[in-house]
């Protein structure tokens, strides 16, 4: 199984930048993940929202090629790590495209990154910051692929 996850932007909060790292270690000793930082906007949300949406957007859509891609939105289908665990495994080996999660900026995801997506997936239906959806997600990929391989992960 491919991985690949997809984000506009670095990552300013150096904790959270570390537990990346760490969680991003951990994963591509099982599978093979890539991170993509794009191309970040910044402007004043009221006047610009769409526009940046835009512009990350532009800068997104230049990693998907024919992959199979998992949107984070706060609307999507929640599921828990069992069942995320098993819907990985079934999407990863039901077809040889790589496996893209693509976590939105500040301001979220353009309408037309949502609209592409194959999969919209919530990982809580409390909100988060986009630095901190970034560590909840590879952490939840983590558990999935430690489940997949029946690794022992405390709970």
């Amino acid at each position: 199984m491919k991985l690949k996850v997809v984000w506009p932007g670095k990552t300013r909060n150096k904790s959270l930048y570390d537990l990346q790292r760490v969680y991003l270690e951990k994963i591509n000793r099982l599978e093979n993940c890539t991170l993509v930082e794009t191309k970040g906007a910044r402007g004043f949300i009221d006047k610009y929202g769409q526009k940046i949406r835009g512009i990350e957007a532009d800068a997104l859509e230049k990693h998907f090629k024919d992959d199979y891609i998992i949107c984070l939105f706060d609307r999507g289908k929640e599921m828990n790590s069992e069942e995320f665990a098993r819907f990985l495994e079934q999407t990863g080996s039901a077809a040889p495209r790589c496996i893209t999660f693509v976590v939105g900026g500040f301001l979220g995801l353009a309408e037309r990154i949502l609209k592409r997506a194959d999969l919209l997936l919530s990982l809580s239906k409390m909100t988060f910051s986009h630095e901190l959806t970034r560590v909840v997600l590879l952490e939840q990929i983590y558990r999935s692929l430690t489940i997949m391989k029946g690794r022992h992960y405390a709970k």
